[in-house]
């Protein structure tokens, strides 16, 4: 169900829920933990976890990516352990030193092949077989006894479910050139070509319509500032989901990142400002489809990988250190002797987060995800 921005802060959605008569004892449930919000970010395309959190401490690491690093090698946010965030993760690396950011290396979904559309519907939907009507997020507020709103023109899997799960995207965008484009993706998916030419052609056309300012486009922070709105003054909704495209750097990756990186900064920036007191008991997850090659590919870029890492950040989140386990960089230690080796499945995480933020039982994690277990981590303060 797609609702108005301002129906919904009038508190259209919880006149909504409370209507709903089999949801009458989940209103009840969650209005106990309704200040614990989560919100999902998923980078579409898949981000290169090697030029945003650099293992530094690798001997491998600088003779591989020598020539990605050397440009930005200055400017490098040092972490604990060895490891540097990439300089246009300013808000970041500050939230990392207060203790509410951390990153976690070299993982996973339970996908191993390289088709983005595949691996990203396994991700939201959270099962080793994908179930398109039913995705991870919408189980686990399912258990919460709360529901969820999609940033989005329509319901992404990550949240379709039993229950009803809201969606906002501002009226005045239009969707139809976006909805051609993400047609063209699936149409070249397999060719890798067609999907470089399309992807530079979309880059240029992006460039130009940023310079020439001739029509507003729904740019992350924007829409990561109402999200945040949108939860701090509607308690019954208990999770949200973000998107960010654009991650697919297949050439001219340094820049690209460097650009790609602040968007990211800047809208989690703005998520949380307009959070507010919110804040302090939200917890954002980060994640990618999967991660790309080791090696530079010959146009400056790289190609479709295996490992790659998340970010796990918030008020409510027990930050200032890396965790994950590093598994090398030597050709032996490599996936497929071309990728990051992946030593932990990113859903063992949100299993971490989703049983030691909202309580969730072991019962319930395992109806939420039923092929992995949580991680003992503390993750969250």
């Amino acid at each position: 169900m797609s609702i108005g921005r301002r129906d919904f802060i009038k508190g259209g959605v919880a006149g909504w829920v409370l209507t709903q008569a089999p949801m009458a004892n989940a209103w009840a449930k969650a209005s106990s933990v309704k200040s614990k919000k989560i919100v999902w970010v998923m980078l579409r395309g898949a981000m290169d976890s090697l030029h945003s959190v650099l293992p530094l401490a690798d001997p491998n690491y600088m003779a591989i990516r020598k020539d990605f690093v050397e440009p930005i090698q200055n400017k490098l946010l040092p972490l604990q352990q060895g490891y540097a965030l990439h300089p246009s993760f300013k808000n970041c690396h500050q939230w990392y030193q207060s203790g509410q950011f951390l990153p976690v290396v070299a993982v996973a979904s339970g996908y191993r092949e390289r088709s983005h559309f595949d691996a990203q519907d396994q991700m939201e939907s959270g099962l080793n077989a994908t179930d398109y009507e039913n995705g991870w997020l919408a189980r686990a507020v399912n258990e919460l006894g709360g529901h969820g709103l999609a940033i989005s023109q329509t319901v992404p899997i990550a949240l379709r479910g039993k229950m009803d799960s809201q969606t906002w995207f501002p009226s005045h965008f239009t969707a139809s050139e976006d909805d051609l484009l993400g047609r063209l993706r699936k149409l070249y998916a397999n060719n890798q070509e067609f999907s470089e030419l399309l992807e530079s052609a979309i880059t240029s056309r992006d460039m130009l319509e940023m310079n020439e300012q001739k029509r507003k486009r729904p740019d992350f922070s924007y829409l990561a500032a109402q999200c945040g709105e949108l939860l701090n003054l509607d308690d019954s909704a208990s999770c949200a989901m973000l998107e960010l495209g654009g991650w697919d750097t297949h050439n001219n990756q340094v820049g690209r990142l460097n650009r790609q990186f602040k968007i990211l900064d800047e809208g989690l920036a703005q998520l949380k400002e307009s959070l507010g007191e919110a804040w302090k008991d939200t917890v954002v997850l980060v994640t990618t489809e999967f991660g790309r090659t080791v090696k530079i590919n010959g146009t400056k870029g790289t190609d479709h990988g295996t490992g790659s890492a998340m970010f796990i950040l918030g008020g409510a989140v027990k930050g200032k250190q890396v965790l994950g386990e590093w598994p090398g960089l030597s050709d032996s230690q490599l996936f497929e002797n071309r990728d990051l080796m992946p030593t932990t499945d990113v859903r063992s995480w949100k299993a971490s987060v989703l049983h030691q933020h909202w309580g969730l039982s072991a019962e319930q994690l395992l109806r939420v995800f039923p092929d992995v277990k949580p991680m003992l981590k503390t993750v969250v303060a």
